[in-house]
């Protein structure tokens, strides 16, 4: 560490100051939101930040007159934090702790490099838990969406490419949209619930806990059941022998339904709901233009445009979500729409027709 700092790093750490007290408050306003064990690891967060204040604070043999402004995304996730207690709020945190500027700064501490890094994923395992909860209904959702723009703008770029009529493209796309919807919905609504069937066949089952008190304590098969789980020999013979000795006493064995997995899965009739809708509201998007009369290029223009909003705001709010930097995703999910519709309008003008 050097021996004083200069005027420019004394500015730095009143900076770093003020980012750690809109971290801080970060933590604080999710706190209030919360309860429990969540609760008091926010709590805790919150006091590393102060921790990390302090550090600088001491360095500048005091707090200064004046701090500066934190920096915009710390103050936006605070504002998110005041109002939203959501996966998004804690997406941005992610984020915010994934940037830190003391791995390269000579007056941080090893500790406190430490510390952000371990900050990072305590943020990331909180998020998890909100991302498990939404994710079965959140991927419908999007990939709705997601397919319900590509899909439906090809569609109308290939079938406008051929020279058509401009009602017929329209008519082309409400139809995409109808059958790609319904198709959508039916697809998640198996998919989903043969991943619940399965999770459920998988699972431990009490089909023979009611016999248990008439089994032998020392000779029976219920340890090759914990070996088929995955325990070796020694241990399932002694997890058998405890479970028989307990049923024995009365004490039959309680089994937690493993809910983690069908949160991951979501509800069959929810995803199906969720990806019916958004792959209408996605769909519906290259069709505007000509719903609304225009035809042409002007149609075309204006199809890409809506389309290339709502890519771009889809892939971030994906990228957000995961708690990765959101231009990069939004970026590839516009380029793989756009290449999927430049596909197809290809198509449409080497086969197109001439209308009379």
């Amino acid at each position: 560490m050097p021996a004083t700092p200069t005027a420019a790093e004394r500015r730095r750490f009143a900076q770093y100051i003020a980012d750690e007290r809109a971290e801080a408050a970060v933590y604080r306003r999710l706190a209030r939101r919360r309860e429990g064990e969540e609760r008091e690891i926010l709590l805790q967060l919150e006091q590393a930040e102060k921790r990390h204040e302090d550090h600088w604070i001491g360095l500048l043999g005091g707090l200064p007159a004046k701090l500066p402004r934190a920096r915009l995304a710390d103050r936006f996730t605070g504002w998110m934090a005041g109002r939203f207690d959501s996966v998004f709020t804690l997406a941005l945190a992610q984020m915010s702790e994934g940037r830190s500027p003391y791995d390269t700064d000579p007056w941080a501490t090893p500790a406190m490099r430490a510390d952000e890094k371990i900050h990072h994923e305590v943020v990331r395992g909180l998020a998890a838990r909100s991302r498990r909860r939404l994710s079965g209904t959140f991927r419908a959702a999007v990939f709705g969406a997601n397919d319900g723009l590509v899909s439906n703008l090809a569609l109308v770029m290939g079938i406008g490419a051929t020279g058509v009529a401009p009602q017929f493209v329209l008519f082309s796309g409400l139809a995409g949209l109808l059958a790609g919807a319904l198709s959508m919905a039916a697809g998640e609504f198996v998919s989903v619930r043969s991943q619940r069937e399965m999770l459920d066949a998988t699972e431990p089952s009490d089909y023979g806990d009611q016999y248990l008190p008439d089994l032998d304590i020392d000779a029976n098969e219920l340890a090759l059941v914990y070996r088929t789980r995955g325990m070796s020999e020694g241990e399932a013979l002694d997890h058998a022998r405890e479970i028989v000795a307990a049923a024995h006493a009365g004490h039959m064995p309680t089994r937690s339904a493993t809910v983690d997995a069908h949160e991951v899965v979501g509800g069959a009739f929810k995803a199906a709901a969720s990806s019916f809708l958004f792959f209408a509201s996605g769909a519906v998007i290259p069709v505007l233009p000509w719903i609304f009369g225009l035809t042409g290029v002007a149609a075309v223009v204006v199809a890409l445009v809506l389309v290339g909003i709502a890519l771009l705001f889809t892939g971030g709010t994906v990228g957000l979500l995961s708690g990765a930097a959101p231009i990069p995703r939004a970026l590839r999910q516009l380029g793989i729409g756009f290449g999927a519709a430049a596909v197809t309008y290809l198509l449409g003008l080497l086969f197109g027709v001439s209308v009379a």
